[in-house]
């Protein structure tokens, strides 16, 4: 009798620390602290990936207008912002030395001339006395070199005169197409050095009615841009407008500045040409373009703060819709167990994620599912999900140092908002 009662109080005292462990365990459990976040719904939304760049509002045409002789500026016609037409007088050069040399130039080609009527003359008199055999063949042949040469001296005389010529009207600078004068570099009275050697402008014509932006893209995002893709375009200066574009050219050569440097930047430079016309243009506008890369209609998304990153979890740890690898699958496709994956936080009642059975039964509350999930494109504020999520799941968004930082698989949620709530009526 005494040992069944002995047996009773051991069984009892087994019995009972147990369920104190029990009650110890889930009392320490219940302390933890809920993590406090901000929820939201995934959705099916429209979603567009864009390229961002920044650069300067240009003429697709501009012509710089230099002098092709060299001489004072006599007069400049236009002012700048003049609308000008193809064949408008712009700019008068000093013409007296180059009126002078026209002369001379006429004048030897006068006299060349008349020396060419003379010898021409003397040739035909001798021919005349050589078919009477009254002159020599030698001297023939010697009157009809003169005469050669005296031809000969006209045609350089008169070439010497046009090349003269030609100087002499270029003291008259000609608007070379239809535009805009958008600068003048020079004054009256300044020389115009009318060197091919040495660029110097006297002003610039525009062609206003074609503007495109020139901008540099980053050599990460310029592989997602092509010609023919549709931007967006901002000027600074007109904050109140958006204008339609098209890429319409990409540099093949990349501009590197900084090189070998910490501050290196190398970008590829592109066109984009604005579609439309607006009097409030001006050559030189800081601009920035965004670059429509690809559009989905209809695409799961999540705000971009949603996303964070952690070590893969053991498969029978992860969410059952979520994108899971063996050790072994992982190794293979260059993702070891020790490189982070893209997780999403699920909202989930414990009971749920986490299913018990006992003596006990424990009070339900949201916990937080590491779920991993696999990226599609992305815009300024979203994220496409291409899997790993379900529309109409409730998803942790907030706040960042949460997300980044304290939640874990299956840690106590506190929701600071009333999403769910507002979710579960729907």
């Amino acid at each position: 009798m005494k040992k069944k009662n002995r047996r009773k109080l051991i069984i009892l005292i087994i019995l009972a620390v147990i369920v104190g462990v029990v009650i110890v365990a889930n009392t320490k459990k219940s302390k933890i602290k809920p993590i406090a976040v901000q929820t939201a719904r995934v959705k099916r939304e429209k979603i567009v990936q864009t390229v961002n760049a920044s650069g300067l509002l240009t003429p697709k045409t501009q012509v710089k207008i230099s002098a092709n002789v060299a001489a004072r500026i006599t007069n400049i016609t236009v002012k700048l912002g003049d609308i000008v037409k193809r064949g408008d007088l712009l700019v008068e050069l000093d013409k007296a030395q180059y009126e002078a040399a026209y002369e001379r130039a006429l004048s030897v080609v006068q006299s060349a001339e008349a020396n060419g009527r003379k010898v021409s003359s003397e040739l035909k008199r001798v021919k005349e006395l050589f078919k009477n055999d009254l002159t020599s063949e030698a001297d023939l042949e010697a009157v009809s070199a003169q005469t050669e040469i005296a031809e000969s001296q006209v045609i350089q005389a008169k070439a010497a005169l046009k090349q003269v010529a030609d100087d002499l009207s270029k003291t008259r600078i000609l608007a070379p197409m239809d535009g805009v004068v958008t600068s003048i570099n020079k004054e009256v009275g300044e020389i115009a050095l009318g060197s091919v050697f040495q660029e110097d402008v006297i002003l610039v014509i525009s062609d206003m009615s074609r503007m495109e932006v020139k901008a540099e893209v980053d050599e990460t995002d310029v592989v997602s841009v092509s010609e023919g893709d549709t931007a967006l375009v901002e000027i600074d200066a007109i904050p109140d407008t958006t204008y339609k574009g098209i890429v319409s050219e990409i540099a093949h050569s990349a501009t590197t500045r900084g090189l070998g440097t910490q501050e290196q930047v190398t970008n590829f430079e592109i066109e984009v040409s604005v579609i439309g016309q607006d009097t409030r243009f001006r050559p030189g506008m800081s601009a920035t373009v965004d670059i429509i890369t690809e559009t989905k209609d209809s695409a799961i998304v999540v705000p971009i703060q949603a996303l964070t990153v952690r070590q893969p979890l053991p498969a029978d740890s992860v969410e059952a819709s979520g994108v899971v690898q063996t050790p072994r699958e992982a190794l293979n496709s260059g993702n070891p167990k020790s490189k982070t994956v893209d997780v999403i936080f699920v909202v989930k009642d414990e009971k749920e994620s986490q299913p018990r059975k006992g003596l006990f039964k424990k009070k339900v509350h949201p916990v937080a599912g590491q779920r991993v999930v696999k990226v599609g494109i992305s815009s300024e504020t979203q994220f496409e999900i291409i899997s790993g999520l379900d529309e109409d799941e409730e998803i942790v968004i907030g706040s960042y140092k949460a997300i980044s930082k304290e939640l874990k698989h299956g840690s106590p949620l506190k929701i600071t908002n009333n999403d769910k709530a507002k979710g579960k009526e729907k």
